[in-house]
């Protein structure tokens, strides 16, 4: 009986055990990604990021480019005493 090596990749699991914190990852940040982009009714985002399976890098890079700056801590200053 001939094996083609089917035992080496898919046998005890590894490669999938591999994906699956990728697929997770995608799937969490694609769908955050999905909704704040219809939120904002960006359509051409929306389309992209439907469209385009990256492994989580587009959804990241549209996160980041497009967060709320009053998300983001505030940096107070002291009031010095004259």
């Amino acid at each position: 009986m001939m094996n083609f090596g089917y035992r080496n990749y898919y046998g005890d699991g590894g490669l999938l055990k591999l994906f699956i914190p990728f697929m997770l990852l995608e799937l969490v940040l694609k769908g955050f990604a999905l909704w704040k982009s219809a939120k904002k009714d960006q359509n051409v985002w929306f389309v992209a990021l439907l469209v385009v399976n990256s492994i989580g890098i587009l959804p990241l890079i549209y996160l980041v480019l497009n967060r709320d700056p009053k998300a983001a801590p505030a940096t107070t200053k002291k009031n010095k005493k004259k």
